[in-house]
């Protein structure tokens, strides 16, 4: 199911989006760089329904910008960026740090597209072909199989030591000058743990 842009979107939209504030649950803490201590990013919010009908909550997803490439931002484990699952009290739009590079520029809808094809890229492909519109207003993939661009990479759940599920793959975005920053060209990888409802990020480029 591919991740389309549908245009600009509210900051606090309750909807999937990349960019805008992050809404959370009572007592959430901005998470911090495990090397800088700085604020991270907000990168992303998933509406899990959206990918599996019947769930509720987010996915949200945040990275390290504050020294790019010094954090090992691009690592599940290293402490340069942070996941979440946030159940259905996540409503309120969290306090953002004063510190840090926190916002990306732009605040993007998300739309999801079933499209028949053997794999994510061709699918993107397919996509841009039919529509007519770029590639890159294709912003990922919601599960299916992971378009790997180096190894797999699957990150393991700490508490329950399992594979994690794949959730949604992202694109940098559909306008470089308001991206994300995964190494110029690269793609991220957002993970659960069904079990344990641990998350996890990283990207490849």
């Amino acid at each position: 199911m591919l991740m389309t842009y549908g245009g600009a979107a509210a900051p606090d939209a309750s909807g999937s989006r990349t960019g805008g504030v992050p809404l959370t649950p009572p007592g959430f803490e901005w998470p911090r760089c495990r090397e800088c201590s700085g604020a991270m990013q907000f990168l992303a919010q998933i509406r899990l329904a959206d990918v599996d009908p019947g769930n509720v909550g987010l996915l949200s997803i945040f990275m390290c910008q504050n020294d790019p490439g010094l954090c090992d931002e691009w690592d599940a484990t290293a402490g340069g960026n942070r996941a979440f699952v946030f159940g259905a009290d996540a409503t309120k739009p969290a306090a953002v740090p004063a510190d840090g590079i926190t916002l990306l520029d732009e605040t993007s809808a998300i739309e999801f597209e079933r499209v028949e094809a053997d794999d994510y890229l061709q699918a993107r492909e397919g996509w841009a072909q039919v529509t007519s519109r770029s590639a890159l207003e294709v912003l990922g993939q919601a599960g299916g199989q992971v378009a790997w661009q180096q190894n797999d990479e699957t990150p393991t759940c700490g508490p329950c030591g399992e594979p994690m599920s794949f959730m949604v793959q992202l694109e940098e975005g559909h306008d470089p000058r308001t991206s994300a920053n995964f190494g110029g060209g690269g793609c991220g990888y957002g993970f659960r743990c069904l079990s344990c409802r641990d998350a996890a990020f990283l990207w490849q480029q």
